[in-house]
């Protein structure tokens, strides 16, 4: 399967594509077997065109023949193989696409992964809230009580008396 036009296949394009409510629809009408005629009813021939060339151009929607337009059976496939494999040493082998899935066994491991995150969410000498650390969490675990309770328990967060706030622990 190859777009229509010479920049090729590209996630960027596919997801700006389908953040196109007029492509979006159209490509959910083509999924479900609609014909040229009867996709985005009352919609303008301008903004239709345009729907259908961003579709056309991102992969999303092949041309069989003329006039008939079918949703590519292979573009998502084809998006996924092209992100690289996930580095299987480090830190790195205990997180997928950032987030973590499971924490490492042996203690040295999970304070290196551990080391990484707390460098991400603070800056040394920011004061953060618990909500902001939570949220910055988040972007890792779904479970950031235990999250940050690991960070503080290894001495990478350190909360204040108070237990108002958390900062990286001086150096």
């Amino acid at each position: 399967m190859a777009p229509s036009d010479p920049g090729g296949l590209h996630w960027r394009r596919v997801l700006a594509t389908l953040g196109n409510s007029h492509a979006r629809t159209a490509y959910a009408q083509i999924l479900l077997g609609a014909g040229l005629p009867e996709l985005l009813p009352g919609v303008k021939e301008q903004q239709r065109s345009r729907a259908l060339a961003a579709l056309l151009a991102s992969g999303l929607v092949e041309q069989r023949t003329p006039g008939g337009l079918v949703a590519s059976e292979t573009v998502f496939r084809e998006l996924l193989a092209q992100q690289p494999r996930q580095p299987q040493t480090g830190p790195d082998r205990f997180l997928r696409l950032g987030r973590i899935v499971n924490y490492p066994a042996n203690r040295a491991e999970r304070r290196r992964l551990l080391e990484r995150i707390a460098g991400e969410i603070a800056a040394p000498g920011e004061q953060l809230t618990e909500q902001q650390v939570n949220e910055r969490l988040l972007d890792y675990a779904d479970d950031v009580v235990l999250l940050r309770r690991y960070l503080v328990d290894f001495g990478l967060l350190q909360r204040t008396r108070s237990g108002s706030s958390y900062c990286l622990p001086p150096d």
